[in-house]
């Protein structure tokens, strides 16, 4: 009994433990080979491509969407910049990756306009994750810096580019769902009175009793504003707080309208947010030694931990550009499905500690 969780952080702390454990021994038991990780790399992009493009076509249409792009952007982000990674190291030995690097291409179009249909957020997390994955690959490969003027200029021309034409598109098709300016001026709106309620209330274990949407049955913490799938609570028949119907609005002042720092904090209470950052700082800073040591070793002609590096490679970067966005930027970029996606990615760097040997 002992073991069941009684609240929301409870089963996000027993939930991010199994399946740091999991992964753990899953990545020692498979064999890691750089072909065995660009296959499967391939496949998630292209089936990551194939849903983000569905989805976004349901929304000109009367058929029900479900936005993937949210909760699963890190994951297609993950993979497409572990592709990139294999590419110097096919380069090394001889492959000829040019039909290789434009079908990359071809997959990253795709998911850009697909999911900057679906999220501007998205958007956000997808540019920085690229921009960082790039840097992380041009150092670990020692190549020149991806940093330059024009490269920059374009980028931001790109940016721009993309954001004018969801908001032209929404013009003339009459769909404010895909105006950037509206949801800026939702959380224009929104964000302050937000703010106030979050630092009014938040003590250092969870926030004031009473001061959720709950009302007199508010308790003191875990109320439901920072959860797990809600399919996976139900699962499990856990009787927490949950958040339906109506209440969903009310959910959303925190869940969307705020950065993550202040939902983790209200919901949670500062000591947990603490932690929180300390965790992201430390999995960050663990991410890049181990990434270090490989690039040791394969200097040095061991080819054993190519396909591992690779790995590290993209889960350190979907990890860093996902930190960054749903704590500072969309809370809900790390909530719900999308915390199940955190925990996966910070699993996915964590577990590269542990080297099985024969």
């Amino acid at each position: 009994m002992a073991l069941i969780a009684e609240n929301h952080l409870q089963f996000i702390i027993e939930v991010a433990i199994t399946m740091q454990v999991g992964l753990m021994f899953l990545l020692n038991l498979i064999p890691m080979s750089l072909s065995v990780v660009l296959f499967i790399a391939l496949i998630i992009s292209i089936g990551f491509a194939i849903m983000f493009g569905i989805d976004a076509a349901f929304l000109f249409l009367p058929i029900a969407h479900y936005e993937f792009a949210h909760p699963y952007g890190p994951i297609a982000l993950f993979a497409v910049v572990t592709l990139f990674a294999s590419l110097p190291m096919m380069k090394e030995v001889g492959i000829k990756i040019t039909h290789l690097r434009l079908f990359i291409f071809l997959i990253i179009a795709i998911i850009t306009i697909a999911g900057g249909i679906m999220h501007r957020s998205f958007l956000i997390l997808w540019f920085l994750g690229l921009l960082i994955g790039f840097f992380i690959i041009s150092k670990s490969f020692r190549q020149k810096s991806i940093f330059t003027v024009k490269k920059i200029i374009a980028v931001a021309a790109v940016v721009i580019i993309g954001f004018g034409s969801l908001e032209f598109l929404a013009s003339i098709l009459n769909m404010s769902v895909l105006s950037p300016l509206l949801r800026i001026n939702r959380i224009e709106e929104n964000a302050l009175p937000s703010i106030i309620m979050v630092i009014k209330n938040t003590t250092l274990w969870g926030h004031v009793q009473g001061s959720c949407y709950w009302g007199a049955a508010c308790n003191m913490g875990s109320e439901g504003y920072i959860t797990l799938p809600m399919s996976l609570i139900t699962l499990f028949a856990l009787p927490f707080p949950l958040f339906y119907g109506i209440l969903v609005s009310k959910k959303d002042i925190i869940d969307y309208m705020l950065p993550g720092v202040f939902g983790y904090a209200f919901d949670f209470g500062y000591i947990a947010l603490i932690f929180l950052l300390l965790w992201c700082i430390g999995v960050t800073v663990l991410g890049f030694k181990i990434l270090s040591v490989y690039r040791e070793k394969r200097e040095e002609g061991d080819k054993k931990y190519l396909g591992r590096e690779v790995l590290l490679i993209g889960a350190l970067t979907a990890f860093i550009s996902q930190a960054i966005v749903g704590l500072f930027i969309m809370n809900r970029s790390i909530n719900g499905t999308a915390l199940l996606t955190f925990l996966f990615l910070s699993a996915m760097v964590v577990s590269h500690i542990l080297l099985m040997k024969k």
